[in-house]
């Protein structure tokens, strides 16, 4: 019984800690009284836990506030530069390596693009291995301070095995990151990049999609992350959020995954920068001119229209079977929110006699193209913040 009192208590005092490192991350900085009345938690239990979490250097002392009577209160600092964590965000045509402190601002950033052809993805992880150390030594940072490594992945990933089990738009199957392991000074840590951008945008902004969120990654592919509550939904086989891969067209264009229609060939970035140059026979204008041709040319806004159709067409799909409360969308795509948004938004609700409006929003992140890897930053910092794995 005194065993399983103290595993309680342990529980009870970890619990206590990331409520009050979450508390003082939002606000900078609070006195011990604060914190108590915000938490529900007694003095003496705050006082106890801040002189733990300042023991471990995430927190200070900052002096004293204006009293309204008797002893003033002690001033708690959070210190985001306590700790650092890694990002690598791997699409098909980049990678991308960050460095952050607690506070998510971004400290460096490595890139550098993926072969076109590539054998063996360890090249990849041996050169991301490389770019981490180097980071490190000119930065001159403690081991000690440093949570880890996450990774944002394309694909279905099982993060408990470490596994990347397919990833069409790559060609590679089953890819195990525990093997990894010994590349790396630090822990590892992967998810798939929709789930960790789910994971971004419901943790940095919370007040902004409370409830319910639907993050659309829209890149190479699509892929979706579910949050219900502040858990992440992967579901029984961690597969969920797949809606990439619905079809959209019957009997329509083959996709990688080897079935046909999938809403992911039809409303991807890349499907779309394919339909303009195929349309316009010119192979070396960028997405962005292309765009910009909508502006002036009916050929290009047509293209973009049906694009648009398509996409409405797949987040309907989803309204109806998630009925979330807020549909976020991100991902390469981000960049052409202006061109994209308003029209979206009309079509998706346009003849819906299910839904309005009011009843789900839709917006596009406000993380931009860095949701997916702000996701693999916050993985390794689970321990510090988050009050269970997160995961349904």
């Amino acid at each position: 019984m005194s065993k399983l009192k103290s595993v309680d208590q342990e529980t009870i005092r970890i619990l206590n800690q990331k409520k009050i490192l979450n508390l003082l991350y939002r606000n900078g900085q609070l006195t011990k009284q604060d914190i108590s009345s915000r938490l529900n938690i007694s003095i003496p239990t705050v006082i106890s836990n801040t002189n733990q979490l300042i023991q471990q250097g995430l927190l200070q002392e900052a002096g004293v506030a204006e009293s309204t009577g008797g002893r003033k209160p002690t001033i708690i600092k959070f210190l985001p530069d306590s700790r650092y964590s890694f990002g690598v965000w791997i699409t098909k045509d980049k990678v991308r390596i960050i460095m952050t402190n607690l506070k998510l601002d971004i400290i460096h950033e490595v890139n550098f693009n993926m072969p076109d052809k590539l054998h063996d993805f360890k090249d990849i992880i041996l050169k991301v291995s490389n770019s981490i150390k180097s980071i490190v030594d000119n930065f001159n940072i403690p081991c000690e301070k440093v949570l880890g490594i996450g990774f944002s992945l394309p694909g279905t990933v099982d993060e408990k095995k470490m596994l990347l089990r397919n990833v069409p738009n790559l060609g590679f199957r089953n890819i195990n990151f525990s093997t990894f392991k010994d590349y790396f000074q630090f822990p590892i840590y992967i998810e798939n990049e929709a789930n960790a951008s789910a994971y971004a945008e419901s943790f940095i902004n919370f007040s902004h999609v409370k409830d319910s969120l639907i993050f659309i990654s829209i890149t190479e592919g699509i892929g979706t992350g579910i949050v219900i509550g502040n858990n992440l939904y992967k579901g029984f086989n961690k597969r969920a959020g797949e809606f990439g891969h619905m079809t959209i067209v019957k009997n329509g264009k083959k996709c990688n995954c080897g079935r046909r229609g999938c809403w992911e060939l039809y409303a991807s970035r890349k499907s779309l920068i394919d339909e303009y140059r195929n349309a316009f026979d010119d192979y070396n204008k960028s997405l962005d001119d292309f765009m910009e041709m909508t502006l002036y040319n009916k050929k290009a806004q047509l293209i973009l229209d049906t694009y648009i159709d398509f996409l409405a067409e797949g987040i309907k799909n989803i309204i109806l079977t998630i009925d979330p409360r807020n549909i976020v969308i991100g991902g390469e795509i981000f960049s052409y929110k202006k061109f994209i948004e308003k029209k979206l938004i009309e079509t998706v609700f346009q003849n819906n006699s299910f839904y309005d409006k009011d009843e789900c929003n839709i917006t596009f992140s406000r993380l931009g193209e860095n949701a997916a890897i702000l996701g693999a930053v916050l993985l390794p910092m689970e321990d510090v913040f988050f009050i269970n794995d997160n995961v349904l």
